[in-house]
């Protein structure tokens, strides 16, 4: 029999049996409990958590709101990033050249994301030849090496250097769409090639003999790559067609696109019902061409606001965490922090101004997946379990309990009576059949919460904010409480 003398010393850091009845007894009193367990064992902690005055809270109507293309799917992958990132720009697009619908290649980015990640890791391991590999430095570096997440302006870096292209010039493959085994064996290579480097180094080859393998260890990378991918055009055939004379917003006399190589101005039907509305038609035109014709924003034009109320990141500087480039020549992620009045501020003046916002948060908090629901009011899981959940918003990035890991684009905002926001209009990138075709609704309280990063339009900056952006950056160390890549 186990022993539960109380007074036993070496029984102190032991869970007694004395101390199991009594838990048990004081559950098995209280009738809520039961009724709880059945529901959560029964349904789920979620479900049997929702509280139905919560959802009717959140209704499905927005004062100010955007009209975005089809929602998309980054299905099994961790691309989130990118996809937040595409549908800010896709939405831009489709309105300047006045098309119906419209979805970039997301495979086309992945692919370079993943050579110049590891490109970067390399580098890195170049950097460091001398770190012990159990330091603490080249843990981080050899921890995530090409997995998949990222951020922003992880996004900027690569559209900078490599363009666009649209979905019909790089569609979805079988490693896109589910890239776990994919990145498996690439950062099991890329680990290969570190210990090689290393071992080089410590045998006494000079930088240049293990640049001269570095590079052909990256040939190694690109075969990989386009293996698991495919090979990226270097010049792409593109067709769209705009809206006609009756645009979709009911607006008579829609501008055609006669600004666009080759566009064709017709009616919007021919003989035998053919389709004559206006065509965009470019032949043999690269990604960056593309990019630089058809999209009428500058990705290098907006800010990456955070919202980290912890004494370790005060308001009002600029932050640069060291060790985060995907591409190796721009730079760290860098981030303004900024008060919460500050950070929603400017999220509502962009949306009124008609133009959707990258978002970073936790996306496990909360949260309904198939109902489309962001909030601690619909997801009373203190009511389920008996016990409230005390963090605030800087104990909970303090303790990593709610680092953002998840991307999405707002495109939506309730006000009330007072200019206030209540609820936000949310599109995901899980498909259709995640929340309400697609789309999710969270509280006002959920996004001041859980929301962590919003990249904003420096026009949409006010004088002190913009003043930040002068300043030199505070490094941080990568494994400081801030922000984590999004997937």
């Amino acid at each position: 029999m186990a022993n539960d003398d109380t007074t036993n010393p070496t029984n102190q850091k032991a869970l007694r049996p004395g101390q199991l009845r009594e838990f048990s007894r004081r559950f098995n009193a209280d009738r809520a409990n039961a009724v709880a367990a059945n529901a959560a064992t029964s349904a789920g902690v979620l479900k049997a958590a929702t509280d139905y005055h919560g959802v009717r809270a959140l209704p499905r109507n927005f004062s100010i709101e955007l009209k975005q293309g089809s929602i998309t799917n980054q299905e099994r992958s961790g691309r989130c990033w990118m996809f937040a990132s595409l549908n800010t720009l896709r939405y831009e697009l489709m309105h300047r050249w006045k098309l119906e619908d419209f979805e970039f290649s997301e495979s086309y980015l992945f692919f370079w994301d993943a050579v110049e990640k590891s490109n970067t890791y390399l580098e890195n391991v170049l950097a460091t030849l001398n770190e012990p590999t159990d330091s603490r430095v080249f843990e981080i570096i050899n921890d995530t090496v090409a997995d998949d997440g990222g951020w922003w302006q992880m996004f900027v870096a690569l559209v900078n250097k490599y363009g666009l292209v649209p979905k019909s010039a790089y569609p979805e493959s079988a490693n896109s769409r589910n890239s776990d085994a994919f990145k498996q064996y690439l950062n099991t290579k890329l680990r290969e090639f570190a210990a090689d480097l290393r071992d080089r180094h410590a045998a006494g080859d000079s930088v240049d003999a293990l640049r001269e393998r570095k590079t052909e260890d990256m040939a190694t990378v690109y075969r990989i790559c386009c293996i698991a991918l495919g090979e990226p055009p270097e010049r792409f055939d593109f067709l769209a067609r705009a809206k006609g004379d009756d645009d979709a917003d009911g607006k008579k006399g829609a501008d055609k696109t006669t600004d666009a190589k080759d566009t064709k101005d017709t009616k919007d039907t021919g003989e035998g019902g053919r389709d004559d509305r206006p065509q965009i038609r470019e032949y043999g035109i690269t990604p960056l061409e593309f990019m630089h014709k058809y999209v009428p924003v500058d990705v290098n034009d907006a800010v990456t606001l955070c919202n980290a109320p912890m004494a370790r990141t005060p308001f009002g500087k600029r932050y640069r965490i060291k060790w985060t480039a995907n591409v190796a020549e721009a730079g760290d992620m860098e981030f303004v922090n900024v008060p919460l009045d500050v950070f929603r501020k400017a999220a509502v003046d962009q949306l009124s101004a008609g133009h959707p916002i990258w978002f970073a948060c936790d996306c496990m908090q909360f949260s309904l997946r198939d109902a489309g629901i962001f909030d601690r009011g619909t997801v009373r899981v203190d009511q389920l379990f008996g016990t409230e959940f005390t963090f605030d918003k800087g104990q909970g990035l303090e303790y990593w309990d709610c680092a953002s890991n998840h991307a999405m684009t707002l495109t939506g905002v309730n006000l009330d009576a007072d200019g206030r926001p209540n609820r936000w209009k949310v599109e995901n990138s899980w498909g259709k059949d995640a929340g309400e075709d697609g789309y999710y609704v969270a509280s006002a309280d959920w996004f001041d919460r859980f929301v962590t990063e919003l990249i904003i339009r420096k026009e949409y900056l006010d004088e002190a904010t913009k003043a930040i952006l002068e300043t030199e950056p505070v490094d941080i160390e990568p494994w400081q409480p801030l922000t984590r890549r999004c997937d």
